[in-house]
């Protein structure tokens, strides 16, 4: 399998393959802004110290997106780049093995969102205004992953009832903030649970593919699991849109890109498989 087949399916239009790949670059780059903007809460949320089993709390967007990151590179090179005939023996065993490592990546960091909206219900109430406590080193939650120490300038912001929250450390949060933070915690749990189902389908179409067995009703099948999960996939792209929070929004749409192009490789792919059997009066996928 090449890209001569996928340019072809878009109209020869050269243009495919450099915008395939400047998403992917625009992917890798966003490893680095969610390692940033974690960093950053990091300050607030363990600034007095953490432990090894801390950190996939800490940093499950940055894990997650790289591991991804890996894992498309990955289906990048067996459903375009790799040709079939190569796809066995050491290299099939290393794209499994690396592929399994980021699966283990992926689960692990799906599991740090979990502990992170746990956090997010380990609350009690505060109750002494917040001003009074200035001396105690608090930050205020503005949003999702998002801190400002606490001073005297802000702590009257903070709105009745302030509300600890003991799972994030020293971190006070008014209510509404606290709720809306909790709704994007649960888009992040919703948003990766479904990514690890559309790779684990897409998994069982390369295999499939491999043996010559994705046709008839495993395709249909396939088209319609993965459509469901998509549109779960968009929603929550378009919720994180319209609750602001612009990093998520960018990378998730960029993310159903970049498997766009993998969906259209997977189809590119076998439409060279059919070729091939058409050339030799075999059977096909259909």
């Amino acid at each position: 399998m090449n890209d001569r087949v996928q340019t072809n399916v878009v109209g020869g239009l050269h243009w495919f393959s450099a915008l395939k790949y400047l998403i992917y670059l625009l992917l890798c780059i966003n490893v680095f802004v969610f390692l940033m903007e974690e960093l950053a809460a990091m300050e607030h949320t363990f600034g007095s110290g953490f432990s090894g089993g801390d950190l996939i709390q800490m940093f499950s967007a940055t894990i997650d997106t790289a591991a991804w990151v890996v894992l498309l590179l990955l289906f990048e090179l067996e459903t375009s780049v790799i040709d079939d005939a190569r796809l066995h023996g050491w290299l099939k065993r290393v794209l499994h093995w690396v592929r399994l490592i980021c699966y283990v990546f992926i689960v692990y960091a799906c599991y740090g969102y979990v502990l992170e909206l746990q956090a997010l219900y380990q609350v009690s109430e505060l109750t002494v205004p917040a001003c009074s406590v200035l001396s105690q080193d608090w930050s205020i939650l503005l949003d999702l992953d998002e801190y400002v120490a606490m001073d005297a300038s802000n702590c009257a912001s903070l709105l009745q009832p302030v509300t600890r929250v003991d799972g994030l450390g020293s971190i006070l949060s008014s209510a509404d903030v606290l709720h809306a933070a909790r709704w994007l915690a649960w888009t992040d749990v919703l948003n990766a649970s479904a990514w690890i189902l559309v790779v684990l389908v897409l998994e069982w179409d390369v295999r499939l593919q491999l043996k010559h067995e994705l046709q008839g009703n495993l395709i249909s099948v396939s088209k319609l699991v993965k459509a469901v999960l998509y549109t779960i996939l968009l929603f929550a792209a378009v919720y994180w849109g319209f609750a602001g929070d612009f990093i998520d929004f960018w990378d998730a749409f960029l993310w159903l890109f970049a498997f766009i192009f993998i969906e259209i490789n997977v189809f590119s792919w076998q439409a060279e498989t059919n070729a091939a059997a058409d050339a030799i009066g075999e059977p096909h996928a259909t």
